[in-house]
């Protein structure tokens, strides 16, 4: 595999707005990221550039990291963020341990198939046991099937932590974990 696979740089902001905007036109985008398309293409450079600081080499709270292709094209990514024990969550969860918690997977449809996931999910397991983390986390729609095959496959398992998404719609996310061994 000709793939570097790397934390951000602050400066590199407006690769990794492409790469979310690119992301949110997938065809699961709906199921996948809480966020759409609209939305980000809206927001200002500033919230790209504070985004990029708050997740790049070297930050603590969290990491983006990234597939880079041979061309030094960005080919796909995930983030981590560091969860500590004694918080609330974004659904408003209690954390009960320091903890990372995947979220915005992406690798771009051509390069799927090929274990750069796979790989992005190991840096970014490699990141939050070095950060302390007792587990890592995430939250996937109950519908993404993919996704949650995909999961499994590199070890996380269901918690039975249901976190609902829309009452009128009634949709919700699943909690996954791995444990740290």
């Amino acid at each position: 595999m000709n793939y570097k696979i790397r934390s951000i740089r602050a400066d590199e902001w407006a690769a990794a707005k492409e790469l979310r905007l690119i992301a949110l036109r997938d065809p699961v985008a709906h199921l996948a990221f809480l966020d759409t398309y609209e939305t980000a293409v809206a927001r200002p450079d500033s919230f790209w550039q504070e985004r990029a600081v708050g997740a790049a080499e070297g930050a603590g709270g969290a990491q983006q990291i990234i597939a880079e292709g041979p061309d030094g094209e960005w080919v796909g990514t995930l983030t981590v963020l560091l969860e500590e024990a004694g918080t609330t969550d974004w659904a408003g969860f209690d954390v009960e341990q320091r903890q990372g918690h995947i979220v915005a997977v992406f690798v771009q449809p051509e390069f799927r198939g090929i274990g750069l996931t796979e790989v992005l999910f190991d840096a970014g397991l490699e990141w939050a046991w070095a950060q302390g983390a007792e587990r890592v986390r995430l939250i996937v729609h109950e519908e993404n099937g993919r996704a949650q095959r995909f999961y499994r496959k590199v070890g996380f398992e269901p918690t039975g932590v249901i976190v609902p998404l829309s009452q009128a719609q009634g949709e919700n996310e699943l909690e996954f974990a791995l444990e740290r061994e």
